[in-house]
């Protein structure tokens, strides 16, 4: 266990100019601030080490919504700070923005701003901070990433897998036998997950499983207008889509082009938002206890910070079937569509 001594013996300082510099105090000039953050980083000194005083908590946030009730990140925090603050931490959110991640360490500006351990949502696999967590002394939980090796860091979210499985397995007892996958850029980890599971799922479950089933694109014009239509050809009678707000697009974009949900062809998104319950029609989709996945990362965070190396907590994925989805039609989308189209000739 790396001390404030071990600090001060380093740059040959006082220990009482370590703790001044570590804990902000004005007659510290930056540059020896600088010079012990740095130090206290190399040596692997973390604030989690302090027995008294360690009591700050940040979650950060990016790429996500999470002031409103109906955004996605809102209740994680909620639940998150439901159980962090009976304990006793005082839980800060900050939003994360790449400035931040290229101009300080994330060691250096944990000990900064004197927290002991973080919570992340929305990080994307470019997020420079996320490279540095391989090596990362600070505890960090990980919503919906995943760092290998490292025992201050663990990963929650709800298990992907099972809730791909529990959607391709419905859609086949409703009698579909070719189902399409549409998804955001695979830029981010959870995307790269649901992604290859649901090709596992297809496979597991003995449907078709050709690559050309699956469409990825950054922008949902892309995946109506390039992939949707492709999916539609190869004659999908249901798309799973990699989260609500895609799956919403797609349904109004099959509507107006004269096909009925879910008479003709079937949607389901994944995450349950609260608008999914009043689409028209109401959404099918894979449900992720948001106010749980908060208070699992605060229990995972917890561990860390009590030497506990947590790898992975996953939550049961849950299947909510709504009127977005039913049986397999009898006639195929395609052939409805070019029968629309014939007629409009």
């Amino acid at each position: 266990m790396i001390r404030i001594e071990d600090i001060a013996k380093k740059l040959d300082i006082s220990k009482g100019t370590v703790s001044k510099a570590l804990n902000g105090a004005p007659d510290v000039s930056e540059t020896l601030r600088k010079t012990v953050l740095e130090t206290a980083v190399e040596l692997g000194y973390s604030r989690s080490m302090r027995k008294k005083g360690a009591k700050q908590l940040c979650i950060f946030v990016k790429n996500m919504t999470y002031t409103s009730p109906s955004d996605f990140g809102y209740d994680i925090i909620i639940g998150f700070r439901k159980m962090a603050e009976p304990a006793g931490y005082i839980v800060a959110v900050e939003e994360l923005d790449d400035h931040i991640q290229n101009s300080t360490p994330y060691d250096e500006y944990m000990l900064k701003r004197n927290y002991v351990g973080a919570l992340f949502l929305g990080l994307s696999l470019s997020d420079p901070w996320l490279h540095q967590f391989r090596t990362s002394q600070t505890p960090a939980v990980l919503f919906d990433n995943y760092v290998k090796v490292n025992p201050n860091t663990t990963y929650v979210g709800i298990d992907n897998n099972e809730g791909m499985n529990l959607a391709i397995s419905y859609l086949k007892n409703q009698g579909h036998r070719k189902i399409g996958y549409l998804s955001g850029a695979l830029g981010a980890y959870v995307n790269q997950v649901r992604y290859s599971a649901f090709f596992h799922s297809l496979r597991k479950y003995g449907l078709a499983d050709d690559p050309g089933l699956g469409g990825n694109a950054y922008l949902f014009s892309e995946c109506l207008q390039k992939h949707l239509p492709r999916l539609l050809k190869k004659g999908v009678t249901a798309i799973v889509c990699s989260h609500d707000l895609l799956a919403h697009t797609v349904m109004i974009h099959c509507q107006e082009l004269g096909l009925r949900i879910p008479e003709d062809i079937s949607i389901i998104g994944f995450d349950d938002l609260p608008f999914c319950a009043y689409t028209m029609p109401p959404m099918t989709t894979v449900q992720q206890n948001r106010t749980g996945i908060g208070k699992s990362a605060f229990y995972a965070l917890d561990s860390l910070l009590g030497n506990i190396p947590i790898s992975t907590l996953l939550l049961h994925a849950k299947l909510v079937v709504r009127q977005s989805s039913g049986p397999a039609p009898e006639r195929l989308p395609r052939d409805i569509l070019e029968d629309t189209l014939q007629a409009v000739d």
